[in-house]
């Protein structure tokens, strides 16, 4: 038996028009591209502090 990842589900949920560059470009950092596109990244402090940047923007879940 293998020990399950910790695993981050992260959904674009509100629209990047009128951001600032700085907020854009954490997005695109996570890999999201458009409005409710999803990505499951790694749970890791490097992750975990852009989402903290635009948690506004996100819904994050855990898998």
């Amino acid at each position: 038996m293998t020990k399950k990842e910790n695993k981050l589900r992260i959904t674009l949920v509100r629209s990047l028009n009128g951001r600032i560059q700085r907020q854009k470009d954490c997005i695109r950092g996570l890999g999201l591209r458009r409005m409710h596109h999803t990505v499951e990244l790694q749970n890791t402090p490097s992750i975990r502090g852009i989402i903290n940047k635009v948690s506004f923007l996100l819904k994050v879940e855990e898998v």
